[in-house]
């Protein structure tokens, strides 16, 4: 299981741990990464994601996950959300359809 977000994709970075006498060591930054389900509202399901904390806040802040996907941009996304993204859109224009 590789350590990236499923939405943002937000990885693993590497760098210098710099000790009191200047020795560097390398090091690597892992992200805070939590286990949650999502329910979007458009899909009419839950969706398992790893994601990191930072993105679960973004989802909270943007009024859940349906939100956040429709206001963020393809570039910013990861694989898995840009698909998710497609379906809502999907999901959206037959609703506007059938109405």
């Amino acid at each position: 299981m590789s350590r990236r977000c499923d939405l943002t994709g937000k990885a693993v970075l590497t760098g210098n741990l710099v000790s009191h006498s200047n020795r560097k060591t390398r090091r690597r930054f892992l992200p805070n990464l939590c286990s949650v389900t999502l329910q979007s509202d458009v899909l009419k399901r839950s969706i398992r994601l790893r994601i990191s904390a930072n993105a679960l806040k973004s989802v909270d802040h943007r009024g859940g996950l349906d939100a956040f996907l429709v206001k963020a941009r393809d570039e910013e996304l990861a694989p898995r959300a840009l698909e998710l993204k497609r379906q809502i859109a999907k999901a959206n224009a037959e609703a506007v359809a059938a109405a």
